[in-house]
């Protein structure tokens, strides 16, 4: 394609990156955009419709041409529905292996502070941990809480290798879907285990049938979102501090052409943490003034960035599809990275700059790149080796290629189920009555999470903004995680001004009155989790059912392009959420299979999967889902709202 008509396609609706995009085309710098322009996906792959598990594949089994014609199957005669579960639930064990090492790593780190054997890390949030405390039914009577942190950290350790029961966050479930989750033996029992027994079913000559591979990829990802999500969220707010609402920036234009400039990119915030810190020592200041820097400015890439975003109001530089985008600016010293999400191609782009690519974990090593080593023991010194490698690398910084986009917009972030159960009721009063009543009255339509990543098959952000635009402006207030809701703060729909712009009337009127956002962040992706506490406040306060799977509510991943979001999606799923991804889906190919998903779920488990590639149908889809719940619960009808007397007061209590 040429360089013109290349620009002649739309790629993203933010301007920042679409001038860093034209930018790159000019000097022949080829980003993940034009990777995708020139590579289409594998028909078959995408659907789900090619095994590789064993050599004597690849089969391939794409659906028939004509209507009659039989289906073909495996070399071992797998079938097309058993080859689509199979890749399906080895897609689950990949996201939840991902999102679950991510919370052992934090357990672990967790143990060894608690131990007092980290400098730097502590304990910031004693009634968290208190609650997390009793959740592991510990008897916190006459022990300290540094006691009480080592036991809680080793109980949370166990639990990955944990053989035998039910996963201890199983229990803050409601009981209604724990009786279902038995009923279909879906309830983990261990972290590990149930990842480790979906890649044995998934080998060849073992599970044949698809229903069964479903049910247990269910299992494995409960056991993320329900376990090592879940403690890796509880036990970083434990550590780090529980979010509250704190206004950021966001946009390639947080870079500054004076400081140098770090971005850590990844997921895990134990280094990042730490880097918050030493960007702020005057040791490391005073070193950055000597080489003319004014300043250190740190910025954050992907879910990296979400962390300490929520808790330090660090600027984000962008999300997924901004990371090779932010090195084109030039201004970047150093993109510190720990795991996930990272492409490959930063350290290619890095070549045509000064910018230094430092990887940190031994998980995700790069070709080429700078290898600092995160050394759990000593982290402030890992930090500080990092923000002195970028602050050597400032002098090498070159005029000509300096070119930071102005785009930025502020944001209010850090709504944490804690912060918004407080912002609801104040604190002696907190509790989720003024939302699940206004519900009730309809002011409030229903819930909508909307969640997950870029994916450059689509437009850059549009498919995230335009349907949480059109859920906004029919009621449903928004809960958001990850990219999806750096693509939100880029559009402003993450300040409070923001409602009387986009939003119908009901919940404009609730969020003037409360002053929040329409569109809640409530953190990384690995904090989904947050997602699901917030849905079993929702259903304990009472009023809209006993169950996840009876609320009016819906979830979505417009972008999805990670195993991660899969996993994600089926621990959803499991928890009785409707469930819509966009862009694609992968089993597509097999309809037996895809029809089970998209119908024969609900009737199961209360949620299930959709597909719905355009925004506007997406919004329709999980609207009427909404009122569907809504006409359940018997909320569907107006009602009149009644300006009541004293006299009137008088009658409702006297009955």
């Amino acid at each position: 394609m040429a360089a013109k008509e290349k620009k002649d396609v739309k790629i993203t609706v933010c301007d920042a990156s679409q001038k860093m995009i034209d930018l790159a085309r000019d000097k022949g710098i080829e980003t993940s955009f034009d990777r995708a322009a020139s590579m289409k996906p594998c028909p078959i792959g995408a659907v789900g419709s090619c095994c590789k598990h064993c050599a004597m594949g690849p089969c391939r089994v794409p659906a028939p041409k004509k209507e009659g014609e039989p289906q073909k199957t495996g070399i071992c005669g797998a079938t097309a529905e058993t080859i689509a579960a199979r890749n399906f639930a080895r897609m689950v064990a990949a996201g939840s292996a991902a999102h679950s090492d991510h919370g052992r790593g934090v357990a672990e780190v967790f143990l060894l502070a608690a131990k007092g054997e980290i400098p730097g890390y502590g304990i910031k949030d004693v009634q968290k941990l208190m609650q997390v405390a009793m959740d592991f039914g510990i008897d916190v009577e006459n022990m300290s809480v540094d006691e009480i942190a080592v036991k809680v950290g080793e109980l949370c350790v166990a639990e990955f290798g944990r053989q035998h029961g039910e996963i201890t966050f199983a229990k803050r479930a409601p009981l209604k879907r724990r009786e279902l989750w038995r009923k279909h033996n879906m309830i983990p029992r261990g972290i590990d285990r149930e990842i480790v027994e979906l890649m044995h079913r998934t080998h060849i000559g073992v599970d044949q049938d698809y229903k069964n591979i479903t049910t247990h990829a269910a299992r494995a990802a409960l056991g993320d979102g329900w376990g090592g999500a879940m403690i890796a969220t509880e036990l970083q707010d434990i550590m780090f501090g529980t979010p509250v609402p704190i206004k950021g920036n966001i946009n390639l234009g947080v870079l500054k052409d004076d400081e140098v400039n770090i971005i850590v990119h990844g997921h895990e915030p134990l280094l990042s943490e730490m880097v918050v810190v030493a960007c702020q020592d005057p040791e490391m200041l005073a070193m950055a003034k000597e080489k003319g820097a004014n300043g250190i400015n740190l910025a954050g890439m992907c879910c990296t960035a979400n962390e300490i975003l929520v808790r330090h109001g660090i600027p984000i530089a962008g999300n997924f599809l901004q990371q090779e985008l932010a090195i084109m600016t030039g201004a970047l010293d150093a993109m510190v990275v720990d795991v996930q999400c990272i492409m490959q191609a930063v350290k290619d782009v890095a070549d045509n700059f000064h910018t230094e690519v430092i990887t940190t974990s031994p998980k995700a090593m790069m070709e080429g790149a700078r290898h600092i080593q995160f050394e759990e023991h000593d982290p402030i010194n890992t930090a500080k080796q990092i923000v002195t490698a970028a602050i050597e690398n400032f002098p090498n910084r070159s005029e000509t290629t300096l070119n930071i986009p102005e785009q930025k917009e502020d944001m209010v972030v850090g709504f944490s189920h804690e912060t918004i159960n407080y912002l609801l009721g104040g604190t002696f009063r907190a509790s989720y009555k003024p939302l699940n009543d206004n519900i009730i009255g309809g002011r409030i339509r229903g819930i909508a999470g909307v969640v997950g990543c870029n994916n450059p098959r689509g437009v850059h952000d549009e498919d995230h903004l335009t349907l949480i635009k059109e859920l906004i402006k029919n009621d449903v207030i928004v809960l958001t995680t990850g990219c999806a809701a750096m693509a939100c703060g880029k559009e402003g729909l993450l300040l409070p001004e923001a409602a009387g712009k986009f939003c119908g009337s009901g919940l404009a009127e609730i969020c003037e009155t409360v002053g929040i956002p329409p569109v809640l962040h409530l953190g990384a992706c690995v904090d989904n989790s947050r997602i699901l506490i917030a849905a079993t406040a929702v259903v304990k306060e009472g009023g809209l059912g006993d169950d996840i799977s009876e609320l009016p509510a819906a979830g979505a991943a417009p972008g999805w392009m990670s195993e991660k979001a899969v996993a994600i999606g089926h621990y959803f799923v499991a928890s009785g959420v409707y469930t819509l991804f966009g862009t694609t889906f992968p089993t597509l190919g097999s309809k037996k299979f895809t029809d089970y998903l998209f119908k024969g779920l609900e009737e199961e488990w209360g949620g299930k999967w959709d597909f719905e590639p355009d925004p506007i149908e997406m919004a329709k889809k999980m609207i009427a889902h909404i009122d569907a719940r809504r006409k359940a619960l018997g909320i569907d009808k107006a009602r009149e709202r009644v300006l009541m007397d004293m006299e009137m007061r008088r009658e409702l209590d006297a009955v």
